[in-house]
């Protein structure tokens, strides 16, 4: 019964989510994969933009979209204020700049800015996690709805792990370090629901290279809403009516960046800094390691893996840390393609129709075919820094930069 009422809530989440909003990280369902087609494949800084706003300073987090607002995330004065921007989708410009203080102490990498998490909105609500700094809702207007202390996040490199809304509650991974869960708090008032303890996920210190980046993965199957995340040696799903395991295999590194990936009854995630590759067949019960995993795949040649990919019919596509992009057909783990395309990226794949878009930290987006022939059909050079991903709306390609926030389109 709670299964079945979880894929009501589901399918009600769904229907308001338009194929003209991007309203989440990684697109209208989380898994890079838009409802629409016609987007530009030609673009420059100048060229094809419709406008661009500069930023008050870097920020790895990608925009977010829903009929005429954008929003980012955005740290100033090096993490002492963490904002959430809305901008009007028309012309760029700010309609409002909220900001929370923090004084406390919160490592993280150079690399990787605070404020990192995207933010997640129905129409209604704007949600983000700012770290230690807590989790903070604002309505359209900007008025600040509620905010959650989850306590303090400790590891070197920061943390990124974005929020989703399912339902009545917000849902995030908070991690990695010395503290790791997975939290839903109600949506209307910001109080917890329910919390899953991840004891195995935490890092003894806050400088072992253990933990994860990636963020919580929602889906049906066989009529159980799930909850798969990638966390430091174990791929997981969470039943989401009772936040028990369904199932664990085990295989995956130390370290994981990706989100894990759907296709079709398997389930793929990649491990990163050279950790393991693995496909799951979902459906099993108790730690199926030994009786529903596909592949793994380990060893030297392993590539680093930031950004993640997207799963397209029977193939996996994803830009590599070096630039490499690969086809890995997801039922074998054998690669199809590779071939060097780009500079270094943390960029994740988007698949617009038949076309792949992915950035690189130039700020250069590669358009690809979706194919197990390899095939680019763009390069787009912005010529600034980023670490982020694009949004898709309407026509429109929404880049952040570490210098602006640019609207892309071919029609002005």
């Amino acid at each position: 019964m709670r299964s079945i009422y979880f894929l009501l809530i589901l399918a009600l989440t769904h229907s308001v989510v338009s194929a003209a909003n991007w309203p989440q990280w990684r697109g209208p369902d989380g898994t890079g994969i838009g409802t629409e087609t016609d987007f530009p494949i030609k673009w420059s800084a100048t060229e094809n933009v419709v406008w661009k706003t500069a930023l008050p300073g870097p920020g790895n987090s990608t925009p977010i979209v829903w009929n005429d607002r954008v929003f980012i995330t955005q740290a100033i004065d090096k993490g002492a204020k963490r904002a959430v921007l809305c901008f009007n989708r028309k012309d760029g410009s700010v309609l409002w700049q909220r900001e929370i203080a923090f004084a406390g102490n919160e490592p993280t990498h150079g690399d990787n800015p605070y404020c990192s998490a995207s933010p997640v909105t129905d129409g209604e609500i704007v949600v983000t996690w700012h770290g230690s700094a807590g989790m903070v809702a604002y309505d359209f207007s900007g008025k600040e709805l509620w905010r959650a202390d989850l306590g303090a996040f400790n590891h070197i490199w920061g943390n990124a792990s974005s929020p989703v809304l399912v339902g009545d509650n917000v849902i995030a991974y908070c991690g990695p370090g010395l503290s790791a869960f997975i939290v839903a708090l109600d949506k209307k008032s910001g109080k917890e629901s329910w919390r899953i303890p991840l004891p195995d996920a935490q890092s003894k210190t806050p400088k072992d290279f253990y933990g994860a980046w990636n963020s919580p993965a929602i889906r049906t199957f066989n009529g159980t809403s799930e909850l798969v995340i990638g966390l430091p040696k174990t791929l997981v799903a969470y039943d989401l009516a009772t936040q028990k395991p369904i199932w664990t295999c085990g295989g995956l590194g130390d370290l994981v960046y990706n989100n894990a990936l759907f296709g079709g009854e398997n389930i793929v995630c990649l491990s990163g800094y050279h950790g393991a590759a693995m496909a799951v067949r979902d459906g099993g019960s108790g730690d199926v390691s030994a009786t529903h995993q596909l592949w793994r795949q380990e060893g030297k040649n392993i590539p680093q893996r930031v950004g993640s990919g997207v799963i397209s019919g029977d193939y996996l596509y994803i830009l590599n840390e070096p630039g490499t992009a690969e086809c890995i057909e997801v039922k074998t783990g054998k690669t199809v393609w590779k071939n060097p395309v780009s500079t270094p990226s943390w960029g994740s794949m988007a698949l617009c129709g038949d076309k792949l878009y992915v950035i690189d930290m130039k700020g250069t987006c590669h358009v690809l075919k979706a194919s197990p022939e390899f095939a680019e059909l763009g390069k787009n050079a912005m010529g600034e820094l980023t670490r982020a991903s694009p949004a898709f709306s309407n026509g429109q390609i929404f880049i952040r930069t570490y210098q602006n926030l640019y609207c892309i389109s071919a029609q002005k």
